[in-house]
């Protein structure tokens, strides 16, 4: 066993999980990945065979099929996953914010008709908020839900980068609502939207154009949704009643964060991993490269990063499954998880050399994978001004 990002407090079936997932990203995941990620190929495979673990329903609890686990087991089993190809745990954890925000707001008619189909991976979820006009701005989206005859209602509008966008049959979809309230953000409301797999018109009034061309995070599927008076119905809204979406997603975004930050710590570990083992073969000037004081100096940089981003992911998740408010940690796990990575990549291509921008070795893929990481579930400036407003109402000067 690898001596960093030890998990202290694990319980044996928390360890056995654990080493299932990494015995299956050893075996089926990091053979195939590179190969897959340069054909844009979507994992079918081990997606499947992921059903058959029960990971899509790791966090379910078991009266609606699902293993029950904690946050911590997920993220750590998100980190394991990365490790092998983001782009897979990626597909986890937006189908998992679904899941979370059924768990936590959805109604219990809600609740029964989808959590036990997602434990299976039967239905695959995906979620959006973000439009092509606003980015991180929330209140700034245009897609907009207004009242239909009896308890129906009428959406249009334009949605973008869904991951799962193509393959997930459900979407959590959040939406403009004018309920009244004084504030934009009581007047968001989150519908679960039900469609086909696949590209096209997925549903009346619903299209998914095709897949968004990216440098990297290949395989899985990011795409755009388009809403052309699309028919939905009161019993689709999250929770039941309108006005609560904003705060829904919140919520969800929350884990979420924790969830990237233990993607950034997986790939993190992969390129350090790349990095000391190409660094003990390479040799320059009559020396493994490894043993030249620069090289030396950068492997110590590289896992003492890949060592605090993991601690503070653990804690994070840690807070989270305790019942408390993780919106700090999680802030802060993500930030710096999220920062380290793309250094820790940076530092494992530089020790490559001229290998490292060939497509023959696996740094190269990473190279492309980490950036994604400093934008996903809100960009690393945006982190700051959460963290930043949580620490003045923490340390709020007296007098």
């Amino acid at each position: 066993m690898a001596r960093l990002q030890q998990t202290e407090g694990l319980t044996e079936e928390q360890q056995e999980l654990l080493g299932l997932v990494r015995e299956f990203v050893d075996e089926q995941i990091l053979p195939v990945a590179t190969e897959l990620e340069h054909a844009d190929e979507y994992p079918t495979k081990i997606v499947e065979q992921m059903q058959e673990m029960g990971i899509f329903g790791l966090m379910i609890p078991e009266e609606y099929g699902g293993l029950g686990e904690s946050l911590l087991t997920y993220a750590l089993t998100v980190e394991e996953l990365s490790r092998g190809w983001m782009s897979v745990s990626g597909i986890i954890n937006t189908h998992f914010i679904v899941a979370y925000l059924l768990l936590q707001h959805g109604t219990e008619e809600q609740k029964q008709r989808y959590l036990p189909r997602m434990a299976t991976g039967e239905v695959r979820g995906a979620f959006s908020m973000s439009e092509p006009e606003c980015g991180s701005d929330v209140s700034a989206i245009r897609t907009r839900a207004v009242p239909a005859q009896g308890d129906r209602w009428t959406i249009t509008g334009q949605k973008m980068w869904l991951t799962n966008g193509g393959s997930a049959n459900l979407v959590a979809v959040l939406v403009k609502t004018d309920t009244g309230a004084d504030s934009v953000y009581r007047n968001m409301t989150t519908f679960l939207v039900d469609k086909e797999p696949g590209f096209g018109e997925v549903a009346p009034g619903l299209t998914v154009p095709g897949k968004i061309e990216k440098m990297g995070y290949k395989g899985v599927d990011t795409t755009e949704l388009l809403l052309d008076a699309h028919q939905s119905s009161t019993g689709q809204i999250l929770g039941g009643e309108p006005g609560r979406g904003f705060y829904q997603m919140m919520d969800g975004v929350e884990v979420g964060r924790v969830n990237v930050a233990a993607r950034a710590c997986g790939v993190a570990r992969r390129a350090f991993e790349l990095g000391i083992d190409y660094a003990q073969q390479r040799e320059t000037f009559g020396k493994k490269i490894a043993h030249h004081q620069a090289v030396l100096f950068r492997l110590a940089d590289m896992a003492t990063k890949v060592e605090a981003a993991h601690q503070m992911m653990v804690r994070a998740a840690r807070l989270k499954d305790s019942g408390e408010r993780n919106d700090l940690e999680a802030g802060m796990a993500k930030y710096l998880a999220s920062e380290y990575c793309a250094e820790v990549v940076e530092d494992a291509f530089r020790i490559h050399g001229g290998y490292g921008y060939s497509k023959e070795y696996e740094i190269e893929r990473l190279y492309r994978e980490a950036p994604m990481l400093l934008i996903g579930e809100g960009t690393a400036d945006i982190q700051r001004m959460i963290i930043g407003r949580r620490l003045l109402e923490l340390y709020a000067a007296r007098g």
